[in-house]
Formats: C-alpha cells, structure tokens, sequence
C-alpha cells in the first residue's frame, strides 16, 4: 500500500462512521470499475476501433456542454 493511500485511511479514521462507510462504498465501487476496465482492455478480442469511437463522442459530447460535472459520490 502506498503512503498516500495509507495517510488517506488514517484521515478517513477521524469522520464519521456513516461517512466512512460512504467513502468506503465509493472507493469499493472505484476499484471494482477499474479492474472490470483492465480485464477490458486485456482481452485479445475486444474491437480497439468500437472503443475509439465511443471515447471520440464522448469528447463531442463534452465540447457541445452536453456532460454534467458531478461530484464525489453523486449519481
């Protein structure tokens, strides 16, 4: 484990159990995405072009004001 996340677990130690939950919930869901990516990206199979297409619109999207930014935790 790496010093920053260490000193991240020790600040979360001073909240609130509620909000700990929550960060923990958050950070759960984080880690559980990013292995599902990387299992993504690692199969020999996966259509590199469908890929580049789709991040091509969302950056379309994104220039047109057509994506919300949202904060830590919000749906």
């Amino acid at each position: 484990m790496t010093q920053l996340l260490e000193k991240a677990f020790k600040e979360a130690q001073k909240l609130s159990n509620d909000l700990q939950d929550e960060i923990a919930n958050q950070l759960l869901e984080d880690i559980e995405n990013e292995l599902a990516w990387l299992e993504t990206l690692a199969n020999p199979d996966i259509d590199l072009d469908v890929l580049q297409k789709m991040a091509q619109a969302a950056l379309i999207e994104d220039r047109e004001g057509n994506t919300e930014e949202k904060g830590f935790g919000e749906e």
